[in-house]
């Protein structure tokens, strides 16, 4: 999480360095619970949107949704993309953003419950960035596992593993995983590989 990066996204916004938020979602994203869904997972995240950005119809909105998408991340909570949404809205109202602009970005960090299928095309590629790491190399998607597994380390293992393949296979069994044609291409095949030895180690 790049302080540079994110003063250029701020000047894309047309607003202030707001340089509090910057560390507000830095010591968020170093919380000492988190695994996965730290620091290292928004740099991903915005690895892949520097690849698609010329796909999106408001790149800079999909950036700012992806920096604060995961800002809230207590993994015995059950509405923490509601909270990261509502503080990423909050956030923008406070700097005068345009009420069209700030629906559409807590839409986009709502469509990362990803339990409803995105509609926009900046929906797809968000939520395709996000899910991402199901299509990354096999030694990359193990340290995924074992990470959401660290995260969860207060679960009993034998509810933990049917919850975790409940889960995969929701994904596996979609008729798609990711419903842009950019990530379906690169990244389908492996997911599915990925999600099925996953659900077998299981």
């Amino acid at each position: 999480m790049d302080v540079n990066r994110w003063h250029n996204l701020m000047l894309a916004l047309g607003v202030g360095a707001n340089q509090d938020t910057f560390q507000r979602l830095i010591a968020s994203y170093s919380e000492p619970h988190r695994y996965y869904h730290t620091a290292r997972h928004i740099d991903a995240c915005l690895t892949y949107l520097d690849q698609v950005r010329q796909l999106a119809n408001y790149p800079a909105e999909i950036e700012i949704a992806l920096w604060f998408h995961d800002a809230i991340y207590k993994p015995r909570a059950t509405m923490n993309e509601l909270d990261s949404a509502n503080w990423c809205r909050d956030f923008l109202i406070a700097n005068h953003i345009g009420q069209p602009v700030v629906e559409r970005v807590h839409q986009l960090i709502m469509i990362t419950c990803h339990n409803a299928a995105p509609v926009s095309e900046d929906e797809k590629l968000l939520v395709d960035i996000d899910l991402a790491i199901l299509g990354a190399p096999a030694n990359i998607y193990w340290q995924f596992e074992d990470n959401v597994r660290k995260e969860y380390k207060w679960v009993p293992g034998f509810i933990f593993r049917a919850k975790r393949k409940a889960i995969l296979l929701g994904f596996l069994l979609r008729a798609r995983i990711y419903h842009h044609e950019y990530f379906f291409h690169k990244l389908e095949l492996q997911a599915r590989a990925n999600l099925q030895a996953a659900i077998e180690r299981l």
